[in-house]
């Protein structure tokens, strides 16, 4: 996707995250995130949004570590996490495409891979929010979910330090219905290998919906929300190894 076209849609989730939270209240449970409250959500999307912008506006060009989690409740929590969600959006609108920074994943520039992360994680965060509303979570563009299926599959679980392994080498094809796209990733005892490719059969399938796929393979859906074929058990590992955590 157009990093333009990723802060609109960042654009969009911090709004619709801010507005659930308000609606849920800062001590609702958020069933996607066992142990976390709302404002829990609230005070760490706020925090990497801080951390992003950052980047962007200071030019770091090595790691440099987030702030402290606030420790502001209520309606001041909320309004600390849009004034952060705003600073992001500003900062990224108007950096310059040239801009040099750290970044942690394959993209075509700094700016891109900033978009395009934080795109995602609001989006997958205010999914978090809306769990905590019941009922389904707002809708998602199928492209914007399977650029988000892209960045999941081909750089963070391209790393040395995702879990998602096996003694035995099997595939897992990954299919939206609803795109063009498609995705199998080898996986061994080595990181996982993703292309964007059908080739020869694969031992599992998940196929669905982008917006289905994306929210399951982030763990914010169960399996059973989308169409499982082939080895259950390696859609297991998957659903047990494949947590991205902040630390």
């Amino acid at each position: 996707m157009e990093t333009a076209e990723l802060i609109k849609s960042l654009v969009r989730e911090g709004r619709l995250l801010a507005s659930a939270a308000v609606e849920a209240g800062p001590g609702a449970r958020v069933p996607t995130c066992p142990g976390w409250q709302v404002r829990d959500v609230l005070r760490h999307t706020g925090m990497v949004h801080r951390w992003a912008t950052a980047f962007i506006t200071e030019g770091y060009v090595r790691f440099h570590p987030a702030d402290e989690l606030s420790e502001l409740d209520g309606d001041e929590l909320v309004e600390w996490f849009r004034d952060g969600h705003g600073l992001l959006v500003a900062a990224l609108s108007e950096a310059p495409a040239d801009v040099e920074c750290w970044t942690f994943l394959p993209a075509p520039s700094p700016l891109a891979f900033w978009a395009r992360r934080q795109a995602h994680e609001t989006a997958i965060h205010r999914a978090d929010v809306e769990s905590a509303l019941g009922g389904k979570p707002s809708p998602i563009a199928a492209e914007f979910a399977a650029d988000g299926i892209a960045e999941l599959l081909t750089g963070f679980h391209a790393r040395s330090r995702s879990r998602v392994r096996s003694e035995a080498p099997r595939s897992l094809r990954v299919r939206p219905i609803d795109t063009d796209d498609v995705w199998t990733v080898w996986v061994s005892t080595d990181a996982p290998r993703t292309e964007p490719s059908e080739e020869g059969p694969a031992d599992c399938e998940l196929s669905g919906r982008a917006e289905q796929l994306y929210l399951t393979l982030w763990n914010r859906l169960p399996q059973t929300a989308v169409s499982v074929t082939g080895d259950a058990d390696l859609a297991k590992l998957w659903r047990e190894q494949s947590a991205v955590t902040w630390s």
